[in-house]
């Protein structure tokens, strides 16, 4: 069967050309075009009405859940961690109607839930629990917040130097210093931790290094004065 070409007449050969080959177009494809634009449109108001009737939603009763659990670890950031107080915050108690293990079951995939991870993964290398610890900080999702990010590398860098993975914890201490380069204090903070972690397992010329970029990359940090006492025990006097 031949396929028949629409002829249309404007009196204008190019117009009548271009809307001829326009039509022929949509006669063809128009079945596509349609199907396509309303799986569209089925998507992007999916989308909305997920995003407006689940998300968000789920998202302020993740916040809900989670106030009294961070509000009571908060709190032992100030005053001290203790074993009772840990475990309330992890499974819930008095006080906390829902501990941050029970959130993230819930909620995990929600910023409270990823928050209530970051508390989870303190909350077990307070405990000596290394493996949980470890489990739950690498379920944290990265984050903008450049003091939060480098303190959730920085603690996995803790519960493997517990573990005695001196590699793992080394190179965590590390990305903890380059979350953010241009502060000074995230930056020195986390390199005075390197430096001295190298230092404790022997690695004298990762030590070296650290120190090194600390003293001049850093000079306003809290550590920086100490860079050349702790150069000179290496053996470094420049």
């Amino acid at each position: 069967m031949s396929e028949q070409k629409t002829v249309i007449n404007t009196g204008n050969e190019e117009v009548d050309a271009a809307l001829g080959k326009a039509k022929d177009f949509w006669d063809r494809f128009s079945k596509i075009i349609i199907y396509v634009s309303c799986a569209i449109i089925l998507v992007v108001g999916g989308w909305w009405v997920y995003k407006n009737y689940v998300v968000l939603p789920k998202q302020d009763s993740a916040n809900d859940a989670l106030f009294q659990a961070e509000s009571l670890f908060d709190k032992m950031t100030q005053q001290g961690f203790n074993k009772d107080s840990i475990n309330i915050v992890l499974n819930g108690g008095t006080g906390v109607t829902s501990g941050v293990v029970k959130i993230i079951n819930n909620y995990g995939s929600t910023p409270a839930g990823n928050r209530a991870k970051l508390i989870a993964g303190a909350c077990y290398l307070h405990l000596k629990e290394y493996d949980k610890a470890i489990k739950y900080l690498n379920d944290f999702s990265t984050t903008d917040a450049d003091q939060v990010q480098a303190t959730v590398y920085s603690l996995l860098g803790d519960a493997y130097s517990e573990q005695n993975k001196s590699d793992d914890a080394l190179s965590f201490y590390k990305k903890a210093a380059s979350v953010n380069e241009k502060d000074d204090f995230i930056s020195g903070e986390a390199l005075y931790k390197a430096g001295r972690y190298a230092e404790s397992i022997g690695k004298k010329d990762d030590a070296i290094e650290t120190y090194k970029k600390l003293r001049d990359n850093y000079p306003k940090s809290a550590h920086a004065a100490e860079m050349d006492k702790y150069l000179a025990r290496l053996g470094v006097l420049n």
